[in-house]
């Protein structure tokens, strides 16, 4: 298709965010642009002291039951659809009094808000808007004609057309609006049927769809070769999401991933009861830790593995203050994610120019239900968000010793953090802090030896003459197949163990931990993570 030019003699606007409008109208009409419109934007446009023409002049049909029946007429179809140069289209408009509708400018109700903000049925149903998509789609099928606009942002891209094409604007221009005018009606259709899927407790509905809109293109991708952008989802939850970024330079797809792994994990400790710290490399801790302050938080997390926390990431639960903000810049760190942030703190950070700082206004609540999605080959996996909570687990004591209760907090903590830990997971733990976490194998023996080596080279760094792991308790996410990795942790010196049960030799792991001295506790929950 040549890059032909349309002229704009007469536009049609209906917006429920009105953000712009009357500049982008009053420019129009000083290019002799004929203006016409709906509702409540025909009134914003008229007590602007612009001349406008309600839509029912165009249909001679008023609106009628409550404004749901206003643009659905072939009088405005006709005007959006109509091919300019096929002669029958051209016959068909005069014979029925049809007049051209040369550009639309339409932004959808507000349905997503509607449901974000907690809304009855009734109003979230309301809020579903059957004219706008109809007029967005028909205008972007015939964008060879029609210039399409269904974000404010575009508006100064079109004026800039008109003024550089004498009132007209490309094809080139024309393309890009109506691709984005689909994506955007798709992303809106996404949300009502997912909210509709959602209301009636479907868990795999018939056809699957997500919608977001653009927070940012990205540098590139996990590596350089590849492409990546960031989206944001129409309610999304506390975390990078909802982030203000408030220095450093632009975030990478792996710093996001990483950021959202360490933030999930910091919010399942509440605030309100302890300061907590993560620290993330490569989607996966390397250390956490609770504390009577941030401060004291971080130290406790960093010195669970100093090294892999070079260049990490770190979460903390409760506002950024001072002197966490000095604790943590002391090493190389790419970003850091708090709820907000003292103004003191700010300016701390600001020192390192390239760290990222970011505050989430909140800290997502680990109990709310929601789903994760992954990509494969020819589709995709859907699953609800792991929603479970170690707090609300009914712990069961399977061996002949219980743990004290120095260890049954512990157990919880350490259980806690094997959630966010990818599979196959063994975590130490003691006094509320991580010592060793063992992460991905492939064996389950492997991780718990990974991370007593890990434990050992920590304690060596820091002049120790005894493992960290040395009376600390362990939690593995998926239950022990055989006794072997129990009795490295053993051997590292776990006294306690947490795990979920349900292997077929759970009695040959009870009695290897009976035979010990081992206290271990089940919580018929497994926390596998890919």
């Amino acid at each position: 298709m040549t890059d032909s030019l349309r002229r704009i003699s007469r536009a049609l606007l209906s917006v429920s965010d009105k953000t712009g409008l009357i500049e982008f109208a009053r420019a129009l009409a000083g290019r002799g642009v004929e203006l016409v419109s709906t509702g409540g934007t025909a009134r914003a446009l008229a007590e602007a002291g612009l001349a406008v023409r309600d839509v029912s002049e165009l249909t001679g049909f008023p609106e009628m039951m409550d404004g749901r029946v206003k643009t659905l007429h072939p009088a405005v179809h006709g005007g959006l659809l109509a091919v300019r140069d096929d002669a029958a289209h051209r016959e068909a408009m005069r014979r029925h009094g049809i007049q051209p509708i040369d550009l639309l400018v339409v932004n959808l109700y507000p349905f997503e808000a509607t449901v974000a903000r907690g809304a009855d049925y009734a109003a979230c149903i309301e809020n579903i808007d059957i004219g706008g998509p109809a007029m967005i789609r028909a205008a972007a099928k015939n964008h060879a004609d029609v210039t399409v606009v269904v974000d404010a942002a575009d508006y100064a891209a079109v004026l800039s057309e008109l003024e550089a094409h004498g009132g007209a604007t490309t094809l080139s221009l024309r393309q890009k609006l109506a691709a984005k005018a689909y994506a955007r009606t798709a992303a809106y259709d996404a949300a009502i049927a997912n909210w509709f899927a959602e209301t009636l407790g479907e868990t795999a509905p018939a056809y699957c769809a997500f919608g977001g809109h653009l927070a940012e293109a990205l540098r590139y991708g996990e590596n350089p070769h590849q492409t990546a952008a960031f989206y944001r989802l129409p309610q999304p939850r506390f975390g990078v999401a909802t982030a203000r970024q408030v220095q450093g330079k632009q975030l990478s797809y792996n710093n996001i991933n990483d950021t959202d792994a360490a933030y999930e994990c910091v919010a399942e400790f509440d605030p309100r009861r302890t300061a907590a710290c993560v620290i993330v490399k490569h989607a996966n801790p390397c250390g956490v830790a609770e504390g009577e302050t941030l401060v004291d938080a971080y130290r406790r997390a960093l010195a669970c593995d100093p090294v892999s926390a070079f260049g990490g990431i770190v979460a903390v639960n409760r506002p950024l203050d001072a002197e966490a903000a000095r604790a943590i810049t002391e090493i190389f760190t790419e970003v850091i994610i708090a709820p907000d942030a003292t103004e003191e703190a700010i300016a701390i950070v600001a020192a390192k120019k390239n760290l990222r700082l970011l505050l989430a206004g909140g800290l997502p609540d680990p109990r709310a239900p929601g789903a994760t999605f992954k990509s494969v080959a020819g589709g995709f996996l859907v699953q609800s968000r792991d929603a479970a909570v170690v707090d609300d687990m009914d712990l069961r004591v399977v061996t002949k010793r219980a743990p004290t209760n120095a260890e049954l907090a512990d157990l919880r903590f350490a259980f806690r953090v094997a959630k966010h830990v990818k599979s196959n997971t063994i975590v130490y733990a003691k006094n509320g802090a991580t010592v060793g976490i063992g992460a991905g194998q492939m064996s389950r023996v492997d991780s718990a030896r990974i991370a007593a080596r890990k434990a050992e080279d920590a304690a060596k760094a820091r002049g120790l003459s005894e493992p960290l792991t040395k009376g600390s308790v362990v939690a593995s996410d998926a239950f022990f197949p055989f006794a072997d990795g129990l009795l490295v942790a053993i051997e590292a010196g776990a006294t306690a163990v947490i795990q979920p049960g349900g292997s077929v030799r759970d009695e040959e792991v009870i009695k290897a931990a009976d035979d010990h001295g081992v206290a271990m506790v089940f919580t018929g929950t497994r926390h596998f993570r890919h």
